[in-house]
């Protein structure tokens, strides 16, 4: 593609409609209108030489090529918009603001350390807190609970939401070192867990709410099969512990499992069956959108988070599992 014919507004076009997976709501987004959106749709096409959206029921869903786009092309524009915001209007070393961040604990693991490291080297007067998220209203805890930013996984957000994505994860599975079934089964680390053994496991299921089905349950259906549920834990902490103590197993986000793995003598294995992506994002409510200070912590957040990228071989994310 020559770089030079090409209409970079399309580019917002693009943004909107992976946001929004819809022509309407991504015309509202961007102010334009649905044919001018649909348009502007078809000229990408010819452009890039791909579908980029297909229609899947009410909803346009991306390509996998339309995917791969989404988060360095937001990156993209986000950094072009800080490029071109008044020069000199905001120095985060004077800076002296709350804010609240809502997340699972995996954030506590993977976000905060470099986040405090960040903070007391560039802004030391910002105060951030982690908090818990509300469960079965993770978005609402921006309108109702003083939230600044959520950390959750991608769904329909009401548009009153701004976001930006930040990274993809697999899931593995963890064990204990030497688990006895394992061994016997001769499935070393590494290794794909033949799925009648992964099914006669008993499971640790990560769940704030309590329930005993999630992302792994969803997958394993879809394949006609049903794991032993022995647990449930509302915080990735108290899954890996109660792995590391016995002979249950869990699927985790392998970030998650790769950083405490060596800590709690954890041995990671392949899941047997596919599970479905979930992009993670960083959510605000829009009036936080152009506040200097907000608009600095959700940059110094999505770099961080986009380093956990680096460890992705497909895509996934802290849900339930």
């Amino acid at each position: 593609m020559n770089l030079s014919n090409f209409d970079l507004n399309l580019l917002r076009v693009l943004d909107a409609l992976l946001r929004e997976q819809s022509t309407v709501k991504a015309g509202e987004r961007i102010g334009l209108s649905q044919p001018a959106v649909s348009a502007g749709l078809g000229r990408l096409r010819q452009s890039l030489g791909d579908p980029l959206f297909v229609r899947e029921g009410q909803r346009i869903v991306p390509t996998q090529y339309a995917r791969n786009l989404e988060l360095p092309l937001r990156r993209i524009l986000d950094e072009l918009s800080a490029l071109l915001a008044e020069p000199g209007s905001f120095n985060p070393a004077d800076a002296e603001q709350s804010f609240k961040i809502a997340g699972s604990d995996f954030f506590a693991e993977m976000l905060m350390p470099p986040l405090a490291n960040a903070i007391s080297q560039l802004a030391p007067r910002i105060q951030v807190q982690l908090v818990d998220l509300v469960p079965n209203d993770y978005v609402g805890t921006l309108e109702k609970h003083g939230i600044d930013l959520a950390l959750v996984p991608k769904t329909d957000f009401p548009a009153w939401i701004d976001y930006l994505p930040a990274f993809r994860s697999t899931f593995v599975t963890i064990a204990r070192a030497g688990h006895p079934r394992l061994e016997r089964a001769k499935v070393k680390p590494g290794d794909v867990v033949p799925i009648d053994l992964f099914c006669d496991l008993g499971h640790v299921v990560f769940s704030p709410e309590g329930k005993l089905k999630a992302m792994g349950d969803a997958a394993l259906a879809r394949m006609g099969r049903e794991r032993r549920v022995a647990m449930t834990m509302p915080v990735f902490g108290g899954v890996c512990n109660a792995v590391a103590g016995s002979d249950l197993v869990a699927l985790v986000p392998e970030q998650l499992a790769r950083k405490v793995a060596s800590r709690l003598r954890l041995e990671i294995y392949i899941p047997p069956m596919p599970i479905n992506p979930a992009l993670v994002c960083i959510v605000w409510h829009k009036r936080n959108t152009t506040d200097p200070t907000h608009r600095w912590l959700r940059e110094v957040v999505l770099k961080l988070l986009s380093q956990l990228n680096a460890s992705e071989t497909d895509s996934g994310a802290p849900e339930p599992t």
